[in-house]
């Protein structure tokens, strides 16, 4: 059971076993286990011991449920039925222990959860969700040297200019569009949307690597990740905003090194606070697109993140990206006076269609599948086939890359950045007239 799923003779395999100890427990299982489309004939008396006699000459299913309380060992109990489980079933087990240290040596033997008797609809049905979404998680591939791992990061020079939907844009075209395994990351813990935008529960993965980095392996990605589609999947969270997050940085930098194992290309959506936090977050970076949209406030931060990679993440490739540039209208700054501001080009330009950005929200769908034709996603859609063209390996390609074009994106220093941007201010007010 600790083994990655393969789904090889999935077809054969029964969905769900329970092996119970009680009456009660049975009565508790049949409404959900009816709900879930699964038959009550396979809730088996016995408990533990029985289903390690029983799976030792049957095949396993892909969902067990186990009832440890007749159990006077659970852990080594747990473990003889480990050698008797086909690899990838997921078992679930229950138990009249309240002990935190057996719940973590449990769940550390490879049960996917850990559930107190008596028990309650509600956790068991939380607890089977999980369980089928491990089995549908994304499989670990073996990238080889003709398809090299692509890692992109999405920061925005400032809260609500749609870092995020462009990072859930361009996941969803590397993975639809380009044919590449892809994991979206989204490292704000408490407020991210990147499950979100694509109608999906964020689950407890993230939140769990960041409490324990030390379980994050190949396996716990596996059924860590959401699966928003064959190629495409998504590690967000939406943890209560009376926790604040403590931690060094490790579990991200980790999280980042399995899925560069796990997958073909890798998009992290990176909250601005995070550079400060754990700069080391961009070490491994290959391409960072800066997302800005045409105001004054963003004219000073794009420059002050793009001096801020010019010293932290040299070799890193800088893309600046306008957002929600309006067809029509005066803008705060000018694409030219911004463009003198941080002394370089814009290299995309995304226009701004709200009844676009509308029609995706209600569908639950990035705004590069929601308007595929759109002129809109067609900047976006140029941006990811560009990335695709570098080639990881050549480091002197990935350092000129995008940043050629704006020669000295951050320039020579600090001085002479902000020095534009003052200038650009004494202007704004003769405009405004």
């Amino acid at each position: 059971m600790n083994a990655p799923w393969k789904p090889t003779g999935v077809g054969t395999r029964d969905p769900f076993f329970a092996y119970v100890c009680d009456d009660t427990t049975a009565d508790a299982l049949r409404p959900i286990v009816s709900e879930l489309g699964w038959s009550i004939e396979k809730i088996h008396k016995g408990g533990l011991r029985n289903a390690i006699q029983s799976l030792s000459v049957s095949a396993s299913p892909q969902i067990l449920f186990v009832d440890l309380a007749e159990s006077g060992d659970p852990l080594n109990d747990i473990n003889a039925l480990a050698e008797v489980c086909e690899p990838g079933t997921v078992v679930i087990a229950a138990g009249q222990i309240n002990d935190v240290r057996l719940y973590r040596d449990l769940i550390a033997s490879g049960i996917q959860d850990y559930l107190l008797k008596p028990l309650h609809p509600d956790m068991m049905r939380d607890a089977f969700s999980h369980a089928q979404a491990m089995l549908n998680a994304p499989k670990l591939v073996d990238t080889t040297a003709d398809r090299p791992h692509y890692s992109v990061g999405i920061v925005g020079a400032r809260g609500g200019v749609g870092a995020s939907m462009v990072a859930t844009s361009m996941a969803w075209l590397l993975a639809e569009k380009e044919g590449r395994t892809t994991a979206l990351l989204d490292l704000d813990v408490h407020f991210g949307t990147g499950a979100l935008s694509l109608d999906l529960e964020p689950g407890r993965g993230l939140t769990d690597a960041i409490d324990n980095p030390s379980r994050i392996d190949g396996l716990f990605i596996e059924r860590a990740m959401v699966k928003a589609s064959e190629k495409l999947a998504v590690l967000s969270a939406e943890a209560p905003i009376n926790q604040p997050l403590m931690t060094d940085g490790a579990a991200f930098f980790q999280l980042q090194e399995e899925m560069r194992s796990a997958f073909e290309c890798t998009v992290v959506d990176l909250p601005r606070g995070m550079l400060v936090q754990h700069p080391h977050l961009v070490s491994d970076i290959q391409v960072m697109v800066v997302v800005t949209d045409l105001t004054l406030a963003a004219a000073r931060d794009t420059i002050r993140l793009l001096s801020w990679f010019k010293t932290h993440a040299p070799n890193t490739s800088v893309t600046v990206l306008a957002n929600r540039v309006a067809g029509s209208g005066q803008p705060e700054i000018t694409r030219k006076d911004f463009e003198t501001s941080i002394e370089r080009k814009i290299d995309y330009i995304v226009p701004l269609d709200m009844k676009l950005a509308a029609q995706a929200a209600k569908l639950g769908k990035p705004m590069a599948e929601a308007g595929k034709s759109s002129k809109t996603v067609t900047p976006i859609g140029d941006l990811v086939r560009a990335i695709t063209a570098i080639v990881p390996d050549d480091t002197d390609a990935k350092a000129k890359g995008k940043a050629k074009s704006g020669k000295d994106a951050a320039g020579s220093g600090g001085s002479s950045l902000f020095g534009g941007l003052k200038g650009l201010m004494t202007k704004r007010p003769a405009k405004a007239k």
